[in-house]
């Protein structure tokens, strides 16, 4: 089972780290306004170095002075399945992001169904909701959905050390 993990951190600015799991890594880009299920709107999302594969339950807070500084939540994780195709051949992931175009299904407890991540500029990248029956136009997971899928608490109760 591949995984995915949206990780909203509070480093430098709050974003959210979308991480995909590929050739026993992370492939990994932060998103400055989060994931949109609304398949109308594209989300900016920057390639990032990639992350080892345990990075992926991690929740807490980076401590000054290294890369990332600040606090950590798993706001979303779940298995993910690979949908990118050429020519009706399977394209691995990690060739998929290579190429600058990735398709996915997530299975998420807060994102579900069709997405795809696709390169437009440099390490400039877009995340967009496939128009699926996950799709919905209506809902703002970011907004209404601020918690942890593992803790349950919000990003400043983790800075805050909340138990």
């Amino acid at each position: 089972m591949t995984i995915f993990v949206v990780q909203e951190h509070h480093g430098r600015a709050l974003h959210y780290d979308f991480r995909l799991e590929a050739d026993r890594v992370l492939k990994s880009w932060a998103v400055p306004k989060g994931p949109s299920t609304d398949p109308r709107v594209k989300r900016l999302a920057v390639r990032t170095p990639d992350h080892p594969l345990d990075y992926a339950g991690f929740e807490g807070v980076i401590p000054k002075g290294e890369y990332g500084a600040g606090p950590v939540i798993v706001w979303d994780t779940g298995p993910y399945r690979n949908l990118t195709e050429d020519d009706g051949r399977e394209v691995p992931v990690a060739e998929a992001v290579e190429r600058g175009h990735v398709v996915f299904s997530l299975e998420g407890k807060k994102l579900r169904g069709g997405w795809a991540l696709t390169r437009f500029r440099g390490d400039d990248w877009l995340l967009v909701k496939t128009d699926d029956a996950d799709a919905d136009a209506t809902r703002d997971p970011v907004r209404d959905e601020p918690r942890s899928v593992l803790s349950g608490r919000t990003i400043d109760e983790v800075a805050r050390g909340a138990a």
